[in-house]
């Protein structure tokens, strides 16, 4: 088992980023930001409070990997005057849409400091046949429905994305900032899709959200100075929460016998969430939803849960269920659970905040592995 470590002596001196952002310094206004998803969004909530008015584009139960940006993005981040983003190549639609809104705020990347796990093609024979699957144009028709919080319409929209009436675009019918938006945000080709080198869910580590809340916390105490000491105020009340969850987690990953820690999930999402706690995550897909498993596969796949007596492996809430419906019924694993491996669920789920997530994962697969 990794030795437990103290989250707040690896991190004493916090960032601080070197950026003008195009606001009143003291202003009274809440800061106007945007965050590409729903885990990054509950952060800069968490840290900016009342002093931050949020737009996140991918909402709850939405996926990231194959999110097709609308004009109301469009609109809100053209708007914004900083916006929140992952980084390590996880939005890969992100440049286009930056593009077709003409921003010029300051784009913040909350990954900035971390250690990625370097993801190799080929290096698991499980994701050999990943790296060639660029036309997905059937299998992703319908994602532009995926929660934008508050400050989104829901209607559908057609894949040119010309009503812009229905998103909040009343007076910009025909403004030129958005005429060229298909190019630019629509995405009919996967290709931004794919990641490079390096897994980009280091969200599933709560060391690494530590980093998150310090480049959110020096971003908005830059954009905002006169409120600074809120901001740092939050980010410190906010890393007890994520040490003592740590804390947490490892004590519920202790009650797994040492058979059991080997856990199958839709996609490859985990392996920082393995890396922290000392499991082993494998997955018929590849880093992305998007990817395809190959009947190879899942014929290794399959193999490797008989032969390693795998009891339960996980659906997740972002990804299609009847692959590993099928993989269970196959081998006789039980399905032990949802999993949120990017997304948060909606309010009533059982992971609105990126807190719960974390903890709803951990109690998850120990419930079904020790049964």
């Amino acid at each position: 088992m990794p030795t437990r470590r103290t989250f707040l002596s690896s991190v004493a001196t916090i960032p601080l980023l070197s950026f003008t952002v195009p606001i009143a310094a003291q202003s009274s206004e809440p800061i106007k930001v945007v965050a590409t998803f729903s885990i990054l969004g509950d952060m800069v909530k968490r840290i900016g409070g009342e002093h931050v008015d949020v737009t996140t584009l991918v909402g709850p139960d939405g996926d990231t990997h194959v999110y097709r940006p609308t004009p109301a993005d469009a609109r809100a981040v053209s708007e914004a005057q900083i916006v929140f983003v992952n980084g390590l190549e996880f939005e890969g639609w992100l440049d286009r849409l930056i593009d077709a809104a003409e921003f010029d705020g300051v784009r913040v990347v909350a990954t900035d400091g971390i250690e990625p796990i370097a993801f190799e093609h080929g290096e698991d024979d499980m994701h050999d046949d990943h790296d060639d699957h660029d036309d997905h144009d059937d299998m992703h028709d319908d994602h532009d429905d995926h929660g934008h919080d508050d400050h989104h319409d829901e209607d559908d929209e057609d894949d040119d994305h010309n009503d812009h009436d229905d998103h909040g675009h009343d007076d910009q019918d025909d403004d030129d900032d958005h005429d060229d938006h298909d190019d630019h945000a629509g995405q009919d080709d996967h290709d931004d899709h794919h990641h490079g080198a390096f897994d980009p869910h280091a969200w599933q580590s709560l060391r690494n959200a530590i980093v998150y809340v310090n480049n959110i916390a020096a971003a908005l105490s830059e954009a905002d100075p006169a409120n600074a000491g809120t901001f740092y105020g939050n980010r410190e009340a906010y890393v007890e929460e994520l040490e003592a969850l740590d804390s947490e987690i490892r004590d519920i990953v202790a009650q797994l016998p040492e058979r059991n820690r080997t856990i199958v999930t839709s996609h490859d999402a985990f392996q920082y969430f393995g890396h922290d706690y000392g499991l082993t995550f494998i997955a018929p897909q590849g880093l992305s939803t998007e990817s395809e498993a190959s009947a190879q596969d899942v014929a290794r796949l399959v193999e490797q849960i008989r032969e390693g007596g795998i009891r339960a492996v996980f659906i997740e809430n972002i990804a299609d269920h009847r692959l590993l419906e099928r993989i269970a019924e196959e081998t006789g694993a039980v399905i032990g659970g949802t999993l949120y491996p990017g997304a948060l669920s909606d309010s009533d789920g059982p992971a609105p905040t990126y807190l719960d997530m974390m903890r709803h994962n951990a109690t998850t697969i120990m419930q079904a592995l020790t049964q």
